[in-house]
């Protein structure tokens, strides 16, 4: 099984969390074969409220939760908090040191910086967020203009809907399969084969490039592999 965490807490932006929420959920649910389970996670139990007001209780707590294969990390005022939080720091290290994927939305790279998991990496955040980005960790190298970037076992991707973006191509595209061209979305990052699991299964994905830092027009097809 591939088992996917999705990361909410009080103060956390709804698109971050919901959007790839959306693409890994119907991954599951229209391709049940391929055993994926995609969960909530919060610190503790009870209901969390989002930077725009949304309720969640999620479907584990950080002692309830299975073993993770990737966890996504959502952003928003929330992660002001989260800075300079050991706990937090702890949790974060703990999960990649158990081999998942760390993908972030927004600022939650600023989580990662702060626990060290982007020493030495390329990086993004939101554009508001850059400089803070810059500030920590060690030598993060701040990628202004991606939309998100792929490096191995760490992805970020930049503000809000990328977040989706990322979720539909930089996975599927890091690790290619047999069958028809994965998506032509225009990134200033070259995604790295590896070693992990093959994030979107048997999505295959053509898109439509409407302008440099964005894509729209999507349309998702079930592989054939040929």
């Amino acid at each position: 099984m591939t088992s996917i965490g999705i990361f909410v807490f009080d103060g956390a932006e709804e698109l971050d969390f919901v959007g790839p929420w959306e693409v890994l959920a119907m991954w599951a649910q229209q391709w049940p074969d391929d055993d994926v389970s995609v969960f909530t996670v919060s610190q503790t139990e009870g209901v969390v409220e989002a930077a725009k007001g949304m309720r969640i209780l999620a479907d584990h707590t950080w002692e309830t939760a299975p073993a993770m294969d990737v966890l996504v990390y959502p952003g928003g005022r929330g992660t002001r908090g989260q800075v300079g939080d050991e706990t937090i720091r702890a949790w974060v290290r703990g999960i990649a040191d158990g081999g998942a994927l760390m993908t972030s939305v927004c600022t939650g790279s600023l989580v990662y910086a702060d626990a060290g998991l982007l020493d030495g990496r390329p990086a993004t955040t939101h554009w508001l967020a850059l400089d803070l980005l810059a500030g920590l960790g060690a030598d993060v190298e701040v990628r202004p203009d991606d939309r998100w970037v792929d490096d191995g076992p760490v992805i970020t991707a930049s503000g809000v809907s990328a977040g989706i973006d990322m979720a539909l191509t930089s996975w599927r595209a890091s690790v290619p399969r047999n069958g028809p061209a994965r998506c032509g979305a225009p990134s200033s990052t070259t995604p790295r084969r590896r070693s992990r699991p093959d994030l979107l299964g048997p999505l295959a994905l053509t898109c439509r490039a409407t302008c440099p830092h964005g894509v729209a027009n999507w349309s998702v097809r079930k592989e054939t592999g040929t």
